[in-house]
């Protein structure tokens, strides 16, 4: 699924969007549209003109001169601004096409068609709910600290909680909780001051890495382009059993930990 580094990735890529009128819209898998109806959805979609892009935790979020189009790409999504055929628009997995008044689209492809567009007047209706994210200068390790020492989960649940902190996933969480050299199965009350503070720069330091590597493609994720992205060539932990870790040599592991596969190292990352 693609992580905040991915959705990051893709908004940046669509910034030539903003000043774009779309045209017609084209809906060829009806669930795909989760608010509102489908043909509310193209009927509100349709002669409005794109003014911002942008993301919010693991979402694009598409200002529009009248509402706002907002996206989860969820496991396999593909989004494609489209200048020719590259992204195969007759392709059986596009669900949903954006035909643009300047002869340009933006297409949607999906293979398990998990991926959900909402139509709203107010982005708060859908994202309304979710944590703070984590690049935001507003987090401070203050904020971040107590927001730990109240939490008696365990940090890989509560990192993946998008409503604790927004726009993490399996891969960057594994990867910062290395780097920080913390166990995931730790409870978040259990850190201190100062290992908040190095956990803290620890996701940003992986996020921002990621971010400028376009992203981690294991296996479905592209950029807006249809591009790879390259951070999988920097990951660590994530996907790494069986492989030294690169500081200390021993192995590393995975194993469930909240309900979740997750890779670490059983010397750099001990138990509490």
């Amino acid at each position: 699924m693609p992580e905040l580094p991915e959705v990051e990735t893709i908004a940046r890529g669509l910034q030539g969007l903003v000043g774009e009128t779309i045209r017609t819209v084209e809906v060829r898998w009806p669930r795909i549209i989760a608010e509102p109806s489908v043909e509310a959805f193209i009927s509100l979609a349709q002669g409005r003109t794109f003014t911002a892009v942008s993301r919010r935790a693991k979402f694009l979020v598409f200002e529009l001169d009248q509402g706002v189009m907002i996206l989860h790409l969820r496991m396999t999504g593909q989004l494609c601004w489209r200048f020719d055929e590259q992204c195969m628009p007759d392709d059986k997995h596009m669900h949903l096409s954006l035909a643009l008044d300047s002869g340009k689209a933006l297409d949607y492809r999906d293979v398990r068609k998990f991926g959900r567009f909402w139509l709203v007047e107010d982005s708060a209706q859908v994202l309304g709910d979710l944590g703070p994210e984590p690049l935001d200068a507003g987090l401070d390790v203050a904020v971040f600290f107590d927001m730990l020492s109240t939490r008696k989960r365990m940090l890989k649940a509560l990192l993946l909680d998008q409503h604790f902190i927004a726009g993490l996933g399996n891969i960057y969480v594994d990867e910062s909780l290395w780097r920080a050299s913390l166990n995931p199965a730790r409870l978040g009350s259990s850190l201190t001051f100062a290992e908040a503070d190095i956990l803290l720069s620890a996701i940003r330091q992986v996020l921002l890495g990621a971010i400028a590597a376009r992203g981690t493609t294991l296996q479905d994720y592209r950029d807006s382009e249809g591009r790879s992205g390259e951070n999988q060539h920097r990951l660590v932990v994530y996907n790494q059993q069986g492989a030294p870790c690169p500081r200390c040599g021993t192995l590393i592991e995975k194993g469930l930990v909240a309900g979740r596969g997750t890779h670490y190292c059983p010397v750099c990352q001990p138990d509490a």
